[in-house]
């Protein structure tokens, strides 16, 4: 997974829009991140999942997944090294984050 193809399918959501925090590229929806690129470094992502599909995604992909570290992570931010996440799954861990973002916009 190269860093254009998850911008790309961050982008594939409605209404996801592509803005900067921090220095990072992050993907919103209604003003809320929803993900980011870039962080902790140029192999990472970043998807913020409900605690409980973050528990899942850890526990079934511990080699892709990673909370982020304290408070973040423990909100939903999760860690995701580019390297190894495969198209499919990267788009259902978006499609989750993105939902979970576009439910407090609307």
């Amino acid at each position: 997974m190269t860093a254009a193809q998850f911008r790309r399918i961050a982008l594939s959501m409605p209404q996801a829009t592509e803005a900067s925090h921090m220095n990072h590229p992050d993907f919103r929806v209604g003003g809320k991140i929803f993900a980011t690129l870039g962080y902790p470094d140029k192999h990472h992502g970043m998807v913020v999942l409900p605690p409980a599909d973050q528990a899942e995604f850890v526990k079934s992909h511990p080699d892709i997944f990673v909370p982020a570290k304290g408070a973040w992570g423990k909100q939903g931010s999760t860690s995701v090294r580019l390297d190894a996440i495969d198209p499919p799954t990267l788009r259902r861990a978006l499609k989750i984050a993105w939902s979970n973002r576009a439910k407090l916009v609307g």
